[in-house]
């Protein structure tokens, strides 16, 4: 336990500076709570280092008092994996100091960036060198590197590119003693033994910290097109893809679905968004191709094929951006999702995997599941089709969830339902979110004991004292492995 908070800010001030050791609630406040204001945590301090080497100091002093460490990047998260516990001392380590780009090698395609680089401007970085990282998700102007990796991210390029774990040649991370393990290595074939920057991806925090990575870089983009397509259901949507993929290989850059409700919701609540389509129909397409080749004549193409896809009965409607501006305008549906959504209720988002044949008969069950047995509810599903990862969202009326507690009752049941439909059909509770404190006991609960008995054993491997994201991923000791067990929100319905 921490005996001596101001002896230990002050050994954290001598490292990285006293104003970059944030401890007045009017500094941390934003901090400490996570994006959608679901979860608070109660940090001893906020620490923002600005190297690896204050990192590691930043370690060793946590562990040689017992104080826990949270690492924190844009704070984007949806499962709550960078707040603070609140029953040890801890800190929240934020590295979004640590924005440096280190070396561009074009000609290898890789970029060696810091961990608190935001998304955004590495892919801009990426442009200005001829080349693009294809990682794309809504919240890229504010997620970071390091937070990408840790929760394995996904986005709207895993169809074509595949999650960060295929997106990243090589790692730094500060382990929990405080060592740095240099692994940024820029190579696409290393066969010496065990991968271990994957250890680190996808992990949470609970390894190590994540303060650089080298990652992959693909050739710019020179012509592209997008559309939008009304669909009569999600078989449809299987059998297009297949079809499109059939036709065009692997020019495919994007394939989301949203259904009719979301889009509304959407439309409803975001800035001067519009759908450019007629909501008729119960589910709709927007997808995007795109090459390096100039010659390629992007828009031709696609219209041909959506022309095949009409007389094959596939869907019933389509509009193919005809510039640059009409395509962000279709985009903007899809990437302005979680913060509408946010405004139109408290919305239980959902991260579920299936294997893509069975994502009709998941949809089907999950949703009569939720009609039948959660009120005042607006169901909304938006996602990857192509990955098996149509996220289920149910948005609650705040007329009817007046309280924290009624919100926190209904999120888990609407979650179990979500999850136990996904497993039923050979899926995964968590596809690209994480675990986080969200959904810790239902990982008890779905992951098969031998798989949780191997993370165990990598965690007290790497950290025996369990000070790095202590209750994120695993329960924390003492926590029961019950459905309500998540924290309840302390504010009003989010």
């Amino acid at each position: 336990m921490m005996q001596d908070k101001a002896t230990i800010l002050d050994a954290f001030a001598n490292i990285i500076g006293s104003q970059y050791v944030l401890t007045d609630p009017s500094d941390t406040q934003l901090y400490q709570q996570d994006w959608r204001g679901r979860y608070q945590g109660a940090a001893v301090a906020v620490l923002m280092p600005g190297s690896t080497q204050e990192v590691a100091a930043l370690v060793k002093e946590c562990a040689r008092h017992g104080v826990a460490i949270v690492p924190q990047g844009g704070n984007t998260g949806l499962v709550g994996g960078a707040i603070a516990p609140a029953d040890h001392p801890a800190v929240l380590l934020n590295v979004s100091r640590m924005n440096r780009v280190r070396h561009v090698d074009a000609n290898n395609n890789s970029l060696t960036v810091e961990a608190g680089c935001i998304l955004a401007n590495v892919r801009e970085v990426a442009d200005e060198h001829q080349r693009q990282f294809p990682m794309l998700l809504g919240s890229v102007g504010s997620c970071q590197v390091g937070g990408l990796i840790s929760t394995n991210a996904g986005g709207t390029g895993v169809l074509r590119y595949g999650n960060m774990r295929e997106l990243v040649l090589g790692v730094e991370a500060v382990l929990p003693d405080g060592r740095i393990w240099d692994g940024l290595r820029g190579l696409r074939k290393d066969n010496s033994g065990y991968d271990l920057k994957q250890l680190f991806i996808g992990a949470e925090g609970t390894l190590g910290i994540v303060t650089a990575a080298v990652l992959k870089l693909f050739p710019r983009l020179t012509v592209s097109a997008t559309a939008m397509m009304a669909i009569r259901s999600v078989q449809d949507a299987v059998s297009l893809l297949r079809f499109m993929q059939d036709q065009l290989g692997n020019r495919i850059e994007a394939f989301e679905i949203m259904s009719r409700e979301q889009i509304e919701i959407v439309t409803t609540y975001g800035h001067d968004i519009q759908s450019p389509i007629d909501l008729d129909e119960p589910w709709y397409i927007l997808t995007e191709i795109a090459d390096s080749a100039p010659q390629w004549n992007a828009a031709a193409e696609l219209e041909h094929v959506l022309e095949a896809a009409f007389e094959r009965d596939l869907l019933t409607n389509a509009v193919v951006a005809t510039d640059v501006a009409k395509a962000d305008r279709i985009w903007a549906l899809r990437h302005n999702i979680s913060e509408a959504n946010k405004t139109a209720g408290f919305t239980i988002s959902n991260d579920t995997s299936v294997p893509v044949s069975r994502l009709p008969q998941f949809i089907e069950r999950v949703s009569q599941r939720i009609n039948d047995q959660i009120e005042a509810v607006t169901l909304c599903n938006a996602g990857h089709i192509g990955d098996g990862n149509i996220h289920v969202i149910a948005v609650l009326s705040r007329d009817h969830y007046t309280t924290p507690e009624h919100c926190e009752e209904a999120a888990a049941r609407v979650n179990l339902i979500v999850h136990e439909a996904s497993v039923e059909l050979g899926g995964s509770i968590s596809a690209e979110h994480g675990i986080g404190k969200m959904h810790v006991a239902r990982l008890e609960r779905f992951k098969p004991e031998l798989d949780l008995e191997m993370m165990r054993t990598i965690k007290r491997a790497f950290d025996p004292l369990n000070l790095m994201n202590p209750g994120k991923i695993f329960l924390a000791s003492g926590q029961p492995a019950a459905e309500h067990a998540a924290p309840l929100a302390r504010t009003p319905c989010a």
